[in-house]
């Protein structure tokens, strides 16, 4: 399928009209942020080139841009944790990208294992400093049985 953009002709058009005009910035990366389309539950922020928005939108599964590898990855194909595209939305002026997804088998989004990225609370106001609180209780999968005991290549 050929996904094309329009171009930008005006803030009007971009901000107030229905045309697919994303402004990809000078790196050739937009943000994304991908939620659990049942509970809103942010699952994770991932990069989009427009290869990877293209891809998206054509397969209706989550595509991502890996600043560390330099390249687009289909998210879940080593790990069998897909996610399949609910609903995408794009912010007022078109730089941004919110993904609505549903996520395959354990549900889980990390690469870590658990379901959310975002499983630590940062400790703030009269408790700054203190050990970050882990809100996820476990981890839905083992990831050193999915990706192997090496470390993960996208972590510096």
């Amino acid at each position: 399928m050929n996904i094309t953009f329009a171009p930008r002709l005006s803030v009007l058009d971009v901000e107030e009209g229905q045309t697919l005009a994303p402004r990809v910035p000078m790196d050739g990366l937009m943000p994304c942020v991908a939620s659990d389309a049942g509970d809103g539950t942010v699952l994770m922020i991932g990069w989009m080139n427009a290869e990877a928005l293209r891809l998206t939108i054509a397969t209706g599964e989550a595509h991502h841009f890996s600043r560390t590898r330099q390249a687009v990855w289909h998210k879940g194909a080593t790990s069998g944790l897909v996610q399949r595209v609910v609903e995408i939305r794009i912010d007022d002026d078109q730089d941004a990208l919110w993904l609505a997804v549903e996520v395959a088998e354990s549900g889980a989004s990390c690469h870590v294992g658990y379901r959310s990225c975002f499983y630590r609370a940062v400790p703030f106001g009269d408790r700054a400093g203190a050990p970050l609180r882990f809100v996820e209780a476990a981890k839905r999968f083992d990831p050193v049985a999915v990706y192997g005991d090496a470390p993960n290549p996208t972590v510096l």
